[in-house]
């Protein structure tokens, strides 16, 4: 997927980005007992506003990310990779536009957050650089807070 290409999101993917985002986070609602916080996310609001981005083609949206900068991090809320994808290099890329993102903004540290039980995402993304700064329950979520400093 090298060759991928982000994109924000149209107001007319709000559906589409939905779904890949509601089958993404669907293996997780047994495990933690509760729809995971993406699922019901406002993504009308969060694509009017310009903080989601996707990687798609005319038929498919492969990837949902958002993320946007705060007054001294980038914060990553949300990456999506649709179940039928998971695995071809998406989330990759995702993780890499935002790393990129982050630095055109200035900022030098990513955050973000987790389901404590979602254990493949405490794998993968301290695979990438990022280390556990807190653990707490927000919303009714067991959350771990995580933060990468960029070089």
């Amino acid at each position: 997927m090298e060759d991928s290409v982000v994109r924000l999101a149209r107001t007319d993917e709000r559906d589409a980005v939905t779904a890949c985002v509601n089958g993404a986070y669907a293996k997780y609602i047994p495990r933690i007992g509760r729809e995971p916080a993406p699922m019901h996310a406002g993504y009308k609001s969060l694509i009017a506003g310009g903080v989601v981005s996707v990687i798609a083609d005319a038929m498919n949206i492969f990837s949902v990310v958002v993320g946007y900068p705060t007054s001294d991090h980038y914060f990553l809320e949300n990456v999506a990779v649709n179940a039928a994808y998971q695995g071809h290099g998406f989330g990759r890329v995702l993780m890499e536009f935002v790393e990129q993102s982050s630095r055109m903004d200035g900022f030098h540290e990513i955050r973000l957050y987790t389901n404590e039980l979602m254990t493949e995402n405490l794998a993968y993304y301290g695979k990438l650089g990022f280390e556990e700064v807190d653990r707490r329950v927000e919303n009714g979520f067991r959350r771990v807070f995580m933060r990468k400093v960029l070089s």
